[in-house]
């Protein structure tokens, strides 16, 4: 008798993630070894940097019948899907963990507190999809080296957000385009949490971007499906390593990447990043860019590196009031982010956040 597990959505983009390669080199689900080698030391038992673990959870009555098994047979919406060549069954300390891979074990932080919801219970293999229908439509690193290489774009560089786009974001994009030959956004539009703003949100704010402001330039521009994690500088470390697979050969890391509240430092992200780096090959050239901010004076995006002004020349461009001007339907100076983007944006309304 066949054993089946029914995966959330969750853990099915996990096995469409590893099944097209973007999380290169995983091929499944990871082992006892490579989980603990990750959650310690950042790196994969083949000493491959690799900051955020990759597991399969399962409930104790399921996880007690893999034990004897050798294949995991998966399934979504009681549709079956492929399976899981079963390698290790292991059980986890979540609590103790949790410290490890976010810097904290407070339940507030949202990473935290899904990880909380779930199993201590995981399975490690090879994942096997056998309905390739759910892989179509699906971010593909073969298709898009594909099409850079198409574009005869040599340097691509990498921007990872979650959020529509502001001057800030605009100032690094930029740079980046000066310093490569393209610029690839990849909004992570996976799981997040609540008040974040809704994956439609994203889509058209960048829309009227790219329509208006960004023409004929060498962007391109997809959706990236993994949840977010809050987890920081692991997370930046982590949004690199699947940038390289997508074939970006640079990727930017600016102030608080993957952050949330104030549980990581302004630039810790961009430390740890120094850290791998100077003892590790990445596979990609990190792009660490200072905070955007508007200066009177200069009149202009600046950041500490280009302007010295005193600080009552500086206004900080503060995703979290445009968030609460948009909101409340009201268009955030344009020093901050462009009309287009806004009145693009309120338009949805009640589909601006995810609730």
């Amino acid at each position: 008798m066949e054993l089946n597990y029914n995966l959330n959505e969750e853990l099915l983009q996990d096995c469409i993630n590893l099944a097209t390669g973007l999380f290169f080199p995983l091929k499944g689900f990871m082992n006892s070894s490579d989980y603990h080698s990750v959650v310690n030391n950042m790196i994969l038992s083949d000493q491959s940097v690799w900051t955020i673990p990759i597991s399969l959870d399962l409930p104790y009555e399921i996880y007690m019948k893999v034990v004897a098994t050798n294949k995991l047979f998966l399934s979504f919406n009681a549709k079956e899907v492929g399976y899981v060549e079963v390698d290790d069954c292991f059980v986890v300390d979540i609590e103790k963990d949790l410290i490890k891979i976010f810097g904290t074990d407070d339940s507030k932080h949202p990473g935290v507190a899904n990880e909380l919801q779930r199993y201590k219970y995981r399975v490690g293999g090879k994942v096997i999809i056998t309905d390739k229908d759910i892989l179509k439509g699906s971010l593909n690193p073969n298709e898009t080296k594909k099409y850079f290489k198409s574009q005869g774009w040599k340097t691509i560089a990498g921007f990872q957000t979650r959020n529509p786009i502001h001057k800030a974001h605009e100032h690094l994009q930029r740079i980046a385009l000066e310093v490569c030959d393209a610029l690839f956004i990849n909004p992570l539009v996976g799981w997040k949490k609540i008040g974040d703003f809704s994956e439609e949100a994203v889509i058209e704010g960048y829309k009227a971007m790219i329509d208006e402001y960004y023409t004929d330039l060498n962007i391109y521009f997809d959706t990236l499906k993994t949840p977010m994690r809050y987890a920081g500088p692991k997370e930046a470390i982590f949004h690199a390593i699947i940038r390289r697979n997508l074939g970006c050969t640079h990727f930017i890391i600016g102030r608080d990447h993957a952050g949330v509240g104030d549980y990581y430092g302004k630039y810790e992200a961009q430390e740890l990043a120094k850290k791998i780096i100077s003892k590790y090959e990445l596979g990609i050239e990190l792009l660490l860019l200072s905070e955007p901010y508007y200066c009177k004076k200069c009149m202009q995006i600046v950041s500490e590196k280009t302007c010295r002004h005193s600080s009552e020349n500086i206004q900080k461009i503060s995703g979290t009031e445009i968030r609460l001007m948009l909101s409340q339907g009201k268009k955030p100076n344009t020093l901050f982010m462009r009309k287009e983007v806004s009145e693009s944006i309120i338009k949805l309304k009640k589909r601006m956040f995810i609730t």
